[in-house]
């Protein structure tokens, strides 16, 4: 159960609460989610099951994994790719999990239920205020840093523990609000009834760059988790279970948004990436304008969701590349996880910085936060993903990923053929359309 809701952690993030619903919002809605889904069973769920194999066969960080399985051949690149991404990926994310933790805090105080305040004003005084926002990062960046310095057992397994159930719960709490809302209807609509007129092919793309980004794969981060797994550990039933969690806190948090937004009139719900800090504290104030007591109640377990979904994804990153530094590096773990700590607050200071006064440097046309964000998501791990499906596709014996999948033959292998084929043709070739797609965009 540790092994689990620590993996589950890696994968239910911000992609899951602050990501997901402004897909859907922007994608047609229920038809949208029924490609999404479809995206988690073809590729998703495959890809996973990819890293848990190579985790738990080689019990070890992902450079080393690779280099022991593939010994003197180029493979090992995706381990050190995988590395890299989740260190660059940790550099900005912590930015906007800071974001989450000033939110909090200012949903406690009060500052968000103000009728009068103008709450993109307040977004982008916050973000372009250079000590604030990096403040904010520094202190999330400190709490990831406890949490993996204590280790897997003292502080992952046992952090994951706690806050995993206590994310759910959030959920149902704020599922039950938002189904007292004037606009249920309209959101259980836009939610549950699809609209195939909607579908295009961006609508696909965009669906299964959502799983592919929201289950955390290709980061190191699954690999890493996996390395930990004991060998009664199901790889396929862990593989539903990371991923049914995750998927339930997406879905979930549409239910939660987009009757509230529907309360709300003159509020759309493709509101786009402004509508959990700029949008929400406006429709959570009108939505509960009746009732403030329960919009201050509402807003501040939001933002409480928010930042445990953060907080558990970031250390899951941290993990990977500690991990990496602590076994390779031949450091002890404490010195390994302050190293990457600075290592990525150096990097996030600029990425805070490129909202206020590095604002005006540019490459390729993006600031420092959007390159990171651009370059890790649409270049660097989709080719990380089609890389690991090939690898163990293709190059890993079939029968060590079948003795992996079946622990050793005591388990069930009736789906195993199914399973291979989509590793080696469907999970390549979907995500190569990906980053096609990706490249597209950035160029």
């Amino acid at each position: 159960m540790g092994a689990i809701f620590a993996a589950a952690g890696s994968a239910v993030g911000l992609g899951n609460v602050w990501r997901f619903p402004m897909e859907v919002g922007n994608n047609g809605g229920a038809v949208f989610i029924l490609i999404y889904l479809l995206c988690i069973l073809l590729i998703g769920i495959p890809v996973m099951v990819c890293e848990f194999v190579i985790g738990r066969h080689t019990q070890t960080n992902m450079i080393e994994a690779f280099r022991r399985l593939a010994p003197g051949r180029w493979w090992r690149i995706i381990g050190v790719l995988g590395i890299f991404v989740a260190f660059i990926i940790l550099s900005y994310y912590i930015v906007v999990s800071g974001w989450t933790l000033y939110y909090t805090y200012s949903s406690f105080r009060g500052m968000l239920m103000d009728k009068g305040c103008d709450y993109g004003a307040f977004f982008n005084g916050y973000v372009s205020n250079p000590w604030l926002s990096v403040l904010s990062a520094m202190l999330f960046m400190v709490m990831v840093h406890i949490v993996v310095a204590r280790g897997v057992r003292g502080g992952i397994e046992k952090c994951s523990k706690i806050m995993m159930p206590m994310l759910l719960l959030i959920i149902a709490l704020l599922v039950l609000c938002a189904f007292s809302m004037p606009g249920i209807d309209k959101g259980l609509t836009f939610m549950l009834k699809p609209d195939f007129s909607k579908v295009t092919v961006s609508t696909v793309l965009s669906a299964m760059g959502q799983a592919f980004y929201s289950l955390s794969l290709a980061m190191g981060c699954l690999c890493t988790y996996a390395s930990y797994f004991g060998p009664k550990t199901r790889l396929v039933s862990s593989a539903l279970s990371v991923s049914s969690i995750d998927t339930f806190v997406a879905v979930l948090s549409g239910f939660i948004i987009f009757p509230a937004v529907f309360s709300v009139p003159g509020v759309d719900a493709d509101a786009g990436p402004g509508l959990v800090f700029q949008t929400l504290p406006y429709v959570f104030n009108m939505a509960f304008e009746g009732v403030p007591l329960l919009g201050y109640l509402f807003s501040g377990l939001f933002y409480i969701l928010l930042f445990l979904a953060a907080l558990t994804s970031s250390i899951s990153l941290h993990e990977a590349v500690t991990a990496y530094v602590h076994e390779n590096w031949c450091m002890s773990r404490h010195r390994a996880a302050l190293l990457v700590s600075v290592g990525t607050m150096s990097l996030g200071v600029f990425c805070c910085l490129s909202f206020g006064v590095l604002g005006d440097v540019t490459l390729f046309g993006m600031t420092v936060f959007d390159l990171f964000d651009s370059f890790s998501s649409k270049v660097m791990l989709p080719v990380g993903g089609i890389l690991i499906a090939i690898f163990v596709g293709w190059y890993l014996n079939r029968d060590l990923v079948y003795m992996e999948v079946t622990n050793n033959g005591t388990l069930s292998g009736r789906f195993f053929g199914l399973l291979f084929f989509l590793i080696r043709w469907v999970a390549p070739l979907a995500i190569c359309t990906l980053f096609v797609k990706g490249i597209v965009e950035m160029f």
